[in-house]
């Protein structure tokens, strides 16, 4: 480089005549040629103020005298004067140097090779591109006045000074040297990926060489990523696509599908880490779909073949890797949610196959926990390898729903799962020796409603749910009232309030019944002689309302005993006075008692019995007779044999009676006397137990009615229909009955047609032409 001293010498320390363009020109290439050549000292100030005053002034000239004496304006007709010619001609002269210099940078780029070459290019492209922005301020009254004036008359070939340097290194040097230049980029990208140390400045230079180039030929002073886009983008994203296509097939040849998931998702890491380090974020889309496709897209067949071994054995880091490759491309998780439902469904199916070996009776408890255990595991999974994808919860609920409602227990019939899921809520919300904790009980109902959410029958778990519910409460079972209202809260925000309206005006109803035997008692004590009170039975009611209750009355006659007659009769005085109009029917059967045994006692206490009121009623006749026949028994209670038998049969199994003659139980002819010898580890003996042939033949009628219950909800779902249409094609009117009626449960086709037939009978619809139905009002 030469020094600013000895470039000042050879610009000369006076300024050149102002009218003359190859002095002027002269004095003015001496500078731009020590700012091209020596940046690092440049020209001092008082060197770059004459080179200012010099355009200045020639620009400003009236007229300038050319070579051999022609005046510039002959040579443009004389159309133009001033600043406008003069500026014109110092521009080309300008943009001929750069040229003439460009092209001695060109010839000296063409002497390298590779990394070199590279280094060259970046080095030239960082002097020249400095240089124009130092030309650019020197010739800024240009810029102002002739470059604007032209630009603005719509000239394509004029640009500001600096946006003439990169049109000129684009035409002298990018256009003949960039694809070569290109290549050595890449090939330094490629020692990269091959674990080698580069320069990544290098590629990031001549990436915003390329940027700079997109000039806007429509306006100049904006740029775009055109140039970029098909010099350096599309050839660094199809050399990645060649890299990793050779690499990933020769991978896979040598290594476990795991160990190429892996090395894929490092690749991918990696690829996305070097926009953010010499790349734009322009490139981060089209890059990262080359690298999916053939990283992914291309071997995905063998990934997808890999799942289900990886799902058999719950390999569960594996499929969260392949999840996470997969989900990058189109449709590519798609396989592997079908297989997935597939695989849960067999799982379901699998586990009730395997409940079903101890036998054909199945326990609701271990049923409902087999089922939740499935689904337990694979939600678990759906949460933590696949992301809680909303696509695979959709495969998940769909081979739930399939494994409830169609598995070998449901053979018989598709009830089974509502009926024991509704026995499940039963046992947990009972009372019983051991205790439940407010987050266990909350935790296990929540474990219910995961059931009852793929459960398809819905009416057949609400009427055995609110059959059991009542035993509950009029028994007074109930683990909690507080867990009893949790549980319908549930149901309630499941399927809402319709759903749920008896069973909240079942706990209203319970809660009305203390209000009234709170008030009884206070009546009592104010109407009732001392001597009455205390030889009354001490009794409590609860009233239920007729219409929410599923209660049917006792298939039997009843006497009940005189006691029990003078208490409730005295409590229906009461009921009557205050509520007028009502009529109270008795519910034998759910009524209970508990009578001391004075005859005989534990540690100087007497037993207390638990009985049903029925079982009150025979054991009360003792206090009458040491020994009853079974004869007076059946005549004093008019109990019928089926409720008679296994309520005395109880009776005598706890050996509190004996029978006569000895081993007889329960049959004509035989008698019974009080055991005065019964001895038991409690002081309180619980007699009042279920009897299995009334359950079953309660199941029987529940299920009686419940298939009643759903004709009546099919009718009027079709006469709802066809009111609002009037009239309807037979299969059209079938086909819009089945949605409607699928939240409460999966109706029959040919149920559906059945109560077609009983409502034109019932002459609520009618036959019009072909297979149209008409809608009678």
């Amino acid at each position: 480089m030469t020094s600013t001293t000895t470039n000042r010498t050879a610009m000369g320390t006076t300024l050149p005549p102002k009218d003359d363009i190859q002095a002027t020109w002269k004095f003015l290439e001496g500078g731009v040629e020590t700012i091209m050549n020596s940046l690092r000292d440049g020209v001092d100030l008082k060197t770059y103020m004459m080179l200012y005053t010099a355009i200045h002034n020639f620009c400003t000239a009236q007229k300038a005298v050319g070579h051999g004496g022609t005046g510039l304006q002959s040579l443009n007709g004389g159309s133009h004067r001033g600043a406008h010619l003069l500026g014109e001609d110092l521009y080309k002269r300008l943009q001929k140097y750069l040229k003439d210099h460009l092209k001695k940078s060109h010839d000296q780029l063409a002497k390298h090779s590779d990394e070199a070459q590279l280094r060259y290019y970046i080095e030239e492209w960082h002097r020249f591109t400095t240089a124009g922005g130092y030309i650019q301020h020197l010739f800024k009254y240009l810029n102002r006045h002739w470059v604007k004036r032209e630009i603005d008359e719509g000239k394509k070939d004029v640009y500001d000074i600096y946006t003439l340097h990169l049109v000129s290194w684009k035409v002298g040097m990018f256009e003949a040297s960039g694809n070569t230049v290109m290549k050595a980029v890449l090939r330094l990208v490629e020692k990269l990926r091959n674990g080698e140390t580069i320069e990544m400045s290098q590629i990031k230079t001549v990436l915003d060489s390329f940027v700079a180039l997109g000039i806007d030929e429509a306006d100049t002073t904006k740029t775009t990523l055109d140039v970029y886009r098909q010099h350096f983008e599309a050839p660094y994203v199809q050399a990645t696509r060649e890299y990793y296509t050779q690499e990933s097939q020769a991978f896979l040849a040598e290594n476990s599908v795991v160990e190429y998931m892996k090395k894929a998702e490092r690749r991918l890491q990696e690829e996305k880490d070097r926009v953010g380090l010499f790349l734009i974020s322009e490139i981060t889309l089209p890059l990262m779909k080359a690298c999916e496709d053939v990283l992914i897209k291309d071997h995905c067949a063998i990934l997808r073949d890999e799942f289900q071994t990886r799902l058999n054995d719950d390999r569960r880091e594996d499929m969260k890797r392949m999840y996470a490759l997969l989900a990058r491309i189109p449709d590519g998780l798609d396989p592997l949610r079908n297989r997935f439902e597939v695989h849960v469904r067999k799982a379901g199916m699998a586990a009730i196959d395997k409940l079903l070996e101890g036998g054909e009776n199945v326990e609701p408890k271990p049923y409902v926990d087999a089922l939740l255990a499935v689904h337990s595991n694979y939600a678990d999974l759906v949460q933590k390898s696949f992301n809680g994808e909303s696509e695979f919860v959709r495969s998940l609920d769909n081979a739930c729903r399939d494994y409830v409602n169609r598995n070998a227990v449901c053979k018989q019939s598709n009830s089974r799962s509502p009926e024991l899921l509704a026995k499940h809520a039963d046992i947990l919300l009972k009372k019983s020796t051991k205790s439940t904790e407010e987050d266990d009980m909350e935790k296990t109902q929540t474990e219910i409603m995961t059931i009852f959410k793929y459960i398809e029958d819905k009416d057949v778990f609400n009427k055995f749910y609110s059959q059991m519910l009542a035993k509950r409460l009029v028994l007074g079972t109930s683990v909690s009232e507080d867990a009893e209202t949790n549980m319908i809260g549930k149901l309630k925000d499941a399927s809402g309030f319709e759903y749920t309206n008896k069973l909240q005006r079942m706990l209203q109803d319970m809660q009305t019944s203390k209000d009234l035997n709170s008030t009884y008692s206070d009546w009592r004590n104010e109407n009732l002689e001392e001597s009455d009170r205390k030889a009354a039975v001490d009794a409590s009611y609860s009233i239920l309302g007729t219409g929410f209750w599923p209660l049917m009355p006792a298939s039997t006659g009843f006497v009940p005993p005189q006691d029990i007659v003078r208490t409730y009769e005295r409590f229906q005085n009461f009921y009557t006075t205050k509520h007028q109009g009502r009529k109270l029917t008795w519910l034998w059967h759910l009524s209970k008692g508990e009578i001391r045994a004075n005859y005989v006692k534990l540690n100087r206490v007497p037993y207390t019995f638990q009985l049903s009121t029925y079982q009150m009623a025979i054991l009360l006749l003792f206090n009458d007779s040491i020994s009853v026949s079974y004869d007076d028994i059946a005549a004093a209670t008019e109990l019928d044999k089926r409720t008679l038998d296994p309520s005395l049969g109880v009776i005598v199994r706890a050996k509190i009676l004996n029978a006569h003659p000895e081993g007889a139980s329960t049959e004509s002819g035989t008698s019974y006397s009080l055991n005065m010898g019964f001895k038991h580890k409690k002081v309180k003996v619980n007699l009042n137990v279920n009897i299995k042939a009334e359950q079953k033949q309660e199941a029987e009628e529940t299920h009686k009615a419940i298939e009643a219950d759903r004709v009546m909800v099919i009718q009027a779902v079709i006469v709802r229909i066809m009111k609002s249409r009037k009239t309807m094609k037979h299969n059209q009117l079938v086909a819009e009955t089945i949605p409607q009626l699928k939240n409460r449960f999966q109706p029959k086709v040919s149920d559906i047609k059945k109560c077609i037939d009983t409502l034109l009978e019932k002459e609520y619809l009618e036959r019009l032409e072909g297979d149209e139905l008409g809608y009678l009002a």
